[in-house]
Parts: C-alpha cells; structure tokens; sequence
C-alpha cells in the first residue's frame, strides 16, 4: 500500500471517529500503520495526514510501542 493510501485511510478513520475519541483513533492509526511506515519522519507523517507538528512525537512513541505489543501478541491487521 502507497504512503498516500495510508494517508487518506487515516484522515478518513480520524474524520469518522467520534469527537471525544479522536486522539483514541489516531492512536490506533499509528500503530496500524507502524511498520508500513517505519521509513518516515514523524514531521513527514504530519504533513501526510495534515496533522500538527506537535503529534508528530505521539507517532514516534506509537511506532515504539508497536514492537512490543506486537511481542505480546498483538495482530496490527486486526485493527
């Protein structure tokens, strides 16, 4: 799946999630698209989603935290 795919599937999930579970649903966005998007820049994920600067340090912890819920059994497809 192409970077700008990705992109749009976000946006779309984040334009669908509930006000109040909107940080929620970006959580989980990253962490879905963790490995398809380990080769990008925090700054570079902002600019594609068309997110603030200031989250690009909440997709950096996610892709951290992917490997090890995915050491615990986590499926990322399932999400």
């Amino acid at each position: 799946m192409s970077e700008q795919t990705i992109f749009e599937q976000i946006k779309l999930a984040l334009a669908n999630a509930p006000r109040n579970q909107y940080m929620a649903e970006l959580h989980l966005q990253m962490i879905k698209f963790a490995d398809e998007l380990k080769h990008i820049t925090s700054k570079e994920f902002c600019e594609g989603v068309g997110l603030k600067q200031s989250l690009g340090t909440e997709f950096s912890k996610m892709r951290n935290l992917t490997s090890r819920l995915k050491a615990a059994g986590l499926d990322t497809n399932r999400i």
